[in-house]
């Protein structure tokens, strides 16, 4: 007689990502509808059917080092399909924020960040860091310029720190999942090199969101923010060289290559952070309207891009006090952006790519 395999299930695993998002986890009944209109799942082992039962059964060893729960675009056409409602992209997304929590650094912050209890907190905190470092009491009179409410220095001083605190958590979280994807799925064999180059074309492409069908849409919207976010970076690049080389004092004109980029970026951003709203509520019938892990990443993005937009029109329309208010809000979001990075939804960018970039090295795909 074949020995019993005793299971010891994670009820706080279960209970989890159930809050986050999983609710409807328990109705699967393992029909494998998920697994069949993935399109996006390796023929070895596809996902989901495999990462439901896991979790119906609280394994959560099983998602350590797991590739596949981050292989998953979240395009939910296995939601659409599932003929029980068990919405299987909804349950990954919530195992996903499992997953951030276990590889962040202090896993306390993951909990804080996304938790409804600590919304306001969250916000609270970075604005009387900023407050604290700028020391400003009251509204600059004359020729609106950002830079009396908070100069170039202080503005290096603070910002700087948190990106690279945030690439650094999230770095070190990385490195800890390929090490466990390695012990779990063993060593590949493939090109780490190749592996690397073709995960950054597909990265930059977005190439996987087009093998969706429910969900197509998401393709134009991630595009855009992925981009938009590029092309503001390298606005802010410019204004580095312009200020810190250069010597040339803002606010720039409207023609410099600085506010080219950056009007630009932020159109393309807030044109795909629109679409992501409207898409969540076009398909919510079909997949859900999604989590606060999901909307949080929404709300801040949005915020950052209309505070941005409203600064530079209100210092243009010579309203000071309106400009300075609103220029400090869109500070606190992207001082949140930066900080919070490696424990929101964004800390993908770090745990989808590698694991795209394993699965590749593996050759799994």
């Amino acid at each position: 007689m074949a020995d019993a395999t005793l299971i010891k299930p994670d009820l706080d695993f279960v209970k989890g990502v159930i809050s986050s998002g999983g609710e409807s986890l328990k109705k699967c009944y393992q029909c494998a509808t998920c697994s069949v209109v993935c399109n996006v799942t390796p023929d070895n082992n596809p996902f989901p059917r495999k990462e439901m039962v896991w979790a119906q059964w609280g394994l959560s060893d099983k998602f350590k080092g797991n590739p596949d729960v981050w292989l998953c675009h979240q395009c939910n056409d296995c939601t659409a399909y599932c003929p029980r409602g068990a919405k299987p992209g909804e349950v990954l997304g919530a195992i996903r924020k499992q997953s951030i929590r276990q590889y962040s650094v202090p896993g306390f912050m993951s909990g804080l960040v996304n938790s409804k209890i600590f919304f306001p907190i969250i916000f609270l905190i970075p604005a009387l860091i900023l407050l604290a470092v700028g020391g400003f009491n009251s509204i600059p009179e004359g020729e609106i310029k950002f830079t009396n409410l908070f100069s170039v220095h202080a503005i290096q001083f603070t910002f700087t720190p948190a990106l690279i605190f945030g690439f650094a958590i999230g770095i070190l979280g990385l490195m800890k999942f390929w090490k466990d994807m390695k012990q779990t799925g063993g060593v590949p064999s493939g090109n780490l090199t190749g592996s690397i180059v073709e995960t950054a074309k597909e990265f930059l492409g977005h190439s996987r969101f087009k093998d969706c069908t429910v969900s197509r849409d998401r393709f134009l919207s991630h595009f855009l923010v992925f981009y938009g976010f590029v092309l503001l970076g390298i606005a802010t690049a410019i204004g580095v060289l312009y200020i810190d080389f250069m010597h040339v004092e803002s606010p720039f004109p409207l023609v410099h290559p600085v506010k080219l980029f950056g009007n630009i970026g932020a159109i393309a951003l807030l044109s795909g952070i629109l679409l992501m709203i409207v898409n969540r509520f076009k398909n919510a019938a079909k997949v859900g309207i999604g989590s606060y892990f999901d909307w949080l990443l929404i709300f801040i993005i949005f915020t950052i891009v209309v505070s941005g937009i409203l600064a530079e029109v209100t210092r243009l329309a010579d309203k000071a006090a309106l400009a300075y208010p609103i220029y400090f809000i869109h500070l606190v979001f992207v001082f949140s952006l930066f900080v919070y990075l490696p424990y929101s939804k964004l800390a993908h960018i770090f745990y989808r790519a590698t694991a795209i970039c394993f699965a590749k090295y593996a050759k799994r795909q």
